[in-house]
């Protein structure tokens, strides 16, 4: 009996046989990173240097692979973690051994949330120090793979030069494979420095793996659908990574179900669709919207803290969830679980699901946006007119093109574009949702200027935040990039300022969250980069005049402590 072949070509060309047996001369370990990452499809490397990684900079001259360099450990891994969600492709980050790992450690849990691909590529005390051995090598750590076990989606490891394509290739896998996130590929410093004979790497197979619904999940959840009274959709980030979003439109429209949007799920449904509940999920009167839906569709969201407003949420009809993590499945409510992309899960539906004629679901949408525009006046001072933090958030959105994506680290305003912001593109808004670490906004946006300079890339920051990343401008003016990072200065970290007064008694002022900090427009001018102040009045102008010149600028906005609320 005979098998066709279906995989990669085995036998080499002739071209292949040539390089093969005449590789460049002094090429080492390290060498055999790049290589693989170059013919796996890499496109740009970030990092930052360190003793035990200086092999890989020594290979990266002999490698045509872009590198941007970053200042910080956590800054070029939230840089890579942006380029991945920009891009789909897989982000490589070249850390070095002991501290500088850990440090990046909250950027890759942001990456973890986000399902970000990144391939984080980590030196190791030399080989004879692993296994248990203590010989007080510098950096060293007993189990650096045990740090990052609890954050990446795989760890890897290579212990001599010819383990290393293997390990970086299934990594790759590992990283592109639904539901994408951040892996870890660990090389012990030596490994890396040591020379090789190893052919150049020109043929790797590390396709990733397809996450196709199960046919009996979808019949039944397209019966469901189908013959529901009231339907409703909440759409999560999935798919937006998945690329469905005009699945998801064509499937609300066939079942004339109202859609809501995740934080993670900005863009995902255009926001003035007539089904469009937009991104006020938390709102008491979407959600008893949703709490009454007697078949609720969730495409791409575990139904986590932020989504569901820390928990109040029940639903009271069947639930039919689509979730490319296994472990987010039924994870806060029982449902229909089918786990799978959600753009192949969509598709199942569109050509099984019947359409559903019902000429009141808009007028639902209606009455329920009215009720949420309602509520938010009845917290103002002066309902008749809008909230400072939405005109602030419109004067964003009049600045910033329709196409150009924001970053946004935790601050009042940030909580407030949660629901606020309108997103006009799928894939155009991001924050620090996940592990919520500060100092997310800068280096996001210097990954997202790197990944498609045809755009200005706005950060948002509060001046509490901007203090954890302020070195990074540093970065976007050595690469010229086109992005603006808006600070706003409430003289102390406001979001949590409120969070305090909130939810425990005593006196506010006795918390250590209000030390004055620096000048920041005399800061970033100290990096060379052009900076202006705002007020509220002036935002819109200030902010689109940076927006429109060419490099990085600062803009700051003060405004008193207190003024900006918590929604």
């Amino acid at each position: 009996m005979t098998h066709d072949h279906h995989g990669p070509e085995l036998l080499p060309t002739p071209a292949q046989t040539e390089a093969a047996l005449n590789p460049p001369a002094g090429r080492r370990g390290a060498d055999l990173v790049l290589e693989t990452l170059d013919c796996l499809g890499a496109t740009t490397v970030f990092g930052v240097p360190g003793r035990d990684t200086l092999a890989l900079y020594d290979a990266l001259r002999r490698s045509h692979l872009p590198y941007v360099g970053l200042r910080t450990a956590s800054g070029a891994a939230f840089a890579a973690d942006a380029y991945g969600r920009r891009t789909g492709e897989a982000a490589p980050l070249l850390l070095p051994t002991g501290p500088a790992a850990l440090a990046a450690l909250p950027a890759l849990q942001e990456a973890a949330a986000a399902s970000a691909p990144v391939i984080a590529v980590v030196s190791q005390v030399p080989a004879a120090g692993l296994g248990g051995a203590r010989h007080g090598h510098l950096h060293e750590l007993r189990d650096q793979q045990a740090s990052f076990r609890d954050v990446v989606k795989s760890v890897h490891s290579a212990r001599t030069p010819a383990q290393i394509p293997s390990a970086v290739a299934a990594a790759w896998q590992s990283a592109l494979t639904v539901p994408h996130g951040p892996v870890l590929v660990e090389i012990p410093r030596d490994v890396l420095a040591e020379p090789t004979v190893i052919p150049v790497v020109t043929s790797l197979d590390a396709m990733p793996e397809d996450v196709v619904p199960r046919p009996e999940l979808t019949a039944v959840a397209a019966e469901w659908l189908s013959t529901a009274d009231r339907p409703a959709i909440i759409a999560g980030g999935g798919a937006i990574r998945s690329d469905a979003t005009g699945k998801l439109r064509a499937l609300a429209e066939k079942l004339t179900a109202p859609v809501v949007t995740t934080v993670g799920g900005h863009g995902a449904f255009p926001r003035h669709h007539p089904l469009s509940l937009r991104s006020h999920l938390t709102a008491r009167p979407v959600l008893d919207l949703l709490e009454d839906a007697d078949v609720l569709l969730v495409v791409g969201s575990g139904l986590g803290e932020l989504t569901t407003g820390g928990g109040g949420f029940h639903p009271r009809g069947r639930i039919v969830q689509i979730e490319a993590d296994p472990g987010k499945l039924e994870s806060h409510h029982p449902a229909l679980g089918i786990h799978a992309d959600a753009r192949l899960a969509l598709d199942a539906l569109l050509d099984t699901a019947r359409p559903r004629p019902d000429d009141t679901a808009a007028d639902r949408v209606r009455e329920t946006l009215a009720a949420v525009a309602r509520t938010r006046a009845g917290n103002f001072a002066h309902p008749s007119e809008p909230a400072p933090e939405e005109a602030l958030l419109d004067a964003v959105r009049r600045a910033l093109p329709d196409a150009a994506p924001s970053f946004w680290d935790l601050t009042v305003l940030t909580g407030w574009a949660w629901s606020a912001f309108d997103a006009r593109r799928p894939n155009t808004l991001h924050s620090a949702q996940g592990a919520g670490a500060p100092g997310y906004a800068l280096p996001a946006a210097i990954g997202a200027a790197v990944a498609d300079p045809s755009y200005p890339v706005l950060a948002v920051s509060g001046d509490g935040g901007a203090l954890h990343s302020v070195a990074e401008l540093a970065t976007a003016r050595q690469y010229g990039l086109d992005l603006t990072w808006l600070i706003v200065d409430d003289s102390g970290h406001g979001y949590l300022r409120h969070q305090l007064a909130e939810n425990y008694a005593g006196p506010v002022a006795a918390a250590p969250l209000d030390a004055p900090g620096p000048d920041l427009v005399a800061l970033a001018a100290s990096f060379g980069v052009t900076a202006a102040s705002a007020s509220p009045e002036t935002l819109g102008t200030v902010l689109g005049e940076a927006l429109g010149a060419a490099g990085p600028s600062v803009v700051v906005l003060r405004v008193g402590a207190g003024e900006l609320g918590v929604l």
